[in-house]
């Protein structure tokens, strides 16, 4: 999707915005799982996720690791929410189907607005992704404008590279594997990973999943301390 042109001034950035997530039916929050306080992501990655899912109005932190923000956003869309991605104009779409991708909001470029797009896409959709090219911690007081937009809202912010102080479930992954390649030859059909989630109240658990063509198989799950 289009990138806001970069001469807009703020107000009309925000405004071209809120139009897209009205187009997606983002304006008005709809449920789309029936557990209020939990955004639910289907497929191995949910065996993994307390409660099956990530914490809505809250932040979790996820690695660098593009391939899970990708499922991420591709089980969300799927199931029929609307999900917004900040910042991350390389990142390919090519496994979410068309459909599905009729429901994301990408913003490649914010400028020096991130903190303020990822906040407006917070009050109207499932799913924000907000990542930065460096990482960097954002203090208590820069956090704070951007947290109580998301708790108006329902989202679940994913943040990438970027540090909010006590998040409520942080995500890492590694890559583990390739399949379908051999000696040089075969095409990639599958990728493991070994992906790690802690959250506050939880024992962390850790599994390798497998994302592909198929999408995302439950390889191993085990609770760990």
């Amino acid at each position: 999707m289009d990138e806001p042109p970069a001469q807009q001034s703020r107000a009309d950035q925000i405004a071209e915005l809120r139009a897209r997530m009205a187009a997606i039916g983002g304006e008005v929050p709809q449920q789309v799982v029936e557990d209020a306080e939990t955004l639910m992501v289907a497929g191995g990655l949910s065996l993994v996720l307390p409660n099956s899912g990530l914490p809505r109005r809250a932040v979790t932190h996820v690695s660098d690791t593009p391939a899970l923000i990708v499922e991420l956003i591709g089980q969300v869309a799927q199931a029929g929410g609307r999900a917004g991605v900040v910042g991350w104009p390389e990142l390919s779409y090519a496994s979410i189907d068309a459909d599905a991708m009729e429901r994301v909001v990408a913003v490649p470029d914010a400028g020096l607005d991130d903190l303020s797009v990822a906040g407006v896409l917070a009050e109207g959709l499932d799913l924000v992704v907000l990542r930065t090219r460096s990482p960097f911690q954002l203090t208590p007081v820069r956090a704070r404008p951007l947290l109580a937009r998301i708790r108006k809202g329902q989202a679940a912010l994913v943040c990438v590279n970027v540090e909010v102080p006590s998040p409520a479930l942080t995500i890492t992954g590694q890559l583990a594997q390739f399949h379908g390649i051999g000696r040089g030859t075969g095409r990639i059909t599958g990728i493991d990973f070994d992906v790690r989630a802690q959250a506050k109240g939880y024992r962390p658990a850790s599994a390798r999943v497998t994302l592909g063509t198929g999408g995302v198989e439950k390889r191993r799950l085990r609770a760990v301390t």
